[in-house]
C-alpha cells in the first residue's frame, strides 16, 4: 500500500466518498470531495486510488483487516476466594518499619506509625487499588483508634475488622471506593 501525498486521490474506507487531499497535518487528512466540500479523515480512514482504478469492496476489507488487529484478552480465572482476597497489606508493627526500635518513645512510635499508615493507603489510592490491610496488632487498642480516627477523614473509604481467620483481632481492612 502507497503512502498517501497532497493531490492524491482517496477514498474514504467506512463511507462512500472520494476526493484529492488537500492537505495533512500530522494524522488528519483535509480531502476535497468532487462537490467541492472540504472533509477531515484520520490517515487510517482513507485509502489511495492508484491511477483511476476504483477500490474495489474486497480491497476495502482487506485494508480494514490490516488495520483493526484484534486485541487478544487473556482470561485467567480467578477462585471466588482469590477475588476477594486483598490486594495490599501494610505491617504497621514497628519491627517492620524500623531498623531499630531502640530510644524511640511510644509516642515516636505511634507517629511512625501513623506516617506509614497515611502514606500507604494515599498511595492505594493514588494507585487504584480497591482493599488494603493494616496489620496493627492487638495490643491497648490505640493504634487501632488512631487508624480509625485518620480512616474517618477520607469520605471515599469504608473499614472494617479484617478477615479473622487469617488476621485474628489485630487487622482493618479498608475497602476503597473508586471514582471514575
Amino acid at each position: 500500500m502507497s503512502r498517501i501525498a497532497v493531490g492524491d486521490k482517496v477514498e474514504v474506507l467506512d463511507e462512500a466518498i472520494s476526493g484529492r487531499v488537500e492537505s495533512i497535518e500530522g494524522d488528519v487528512v483535509t480531502l476535497m470531495t468532487s462537490e467541492g466540500f472540504p472533509l477531515k479523515y484520520q490517515l487510517k480512514e482513507l485509502v489511495k486510488v492508484e491511477r483511476g482504478i476504483k477500490v474495489s469492496n474486497f480491497e476495502v476489507v482487506q485494508v480494514k483487516k490490516e488495520k483493526e488487529q484484534p486485541k487478544k484478552r487473556k482470561t485467567s480465572s480467578i477462585k471466588p476466594k482469590e477475588r476477594n482476597a486483598p490486594k495490599m497489606e501494610v505491617d504497621l508493627h514497628i519491627h517492620q518499619l524500623v531498623k531499630s526500635s531502640k530510644g524511640l518513645s511510644n509516642f515516636d512510635i505511634l507517629n511512625i506509625q501513623m506516617e506509614t499508615a497515611k502514606r500507604q493507603l494515599d498511595f492505594a489510592i493514588e494507585k487504584r487499588i480497591q482493599k488494603v490491610v493494616f496489620i496493627h496488632g492487638v495490643g491497648e487498642g490505640i493504634l487501632k483508634e488512631e487508624l480509625y480516627y485518620l480512616f474517618k477523614k477520607y469520605d471515599n473509604l469504608k473499614y472494617y475488622d479484617a478477615e479473622y481467620q487469617k488476621y485474628g483481632l489485630g487487622a482493618t481492612e479498608v475497602y476503597i471506593f473508586q471514582n471514575n
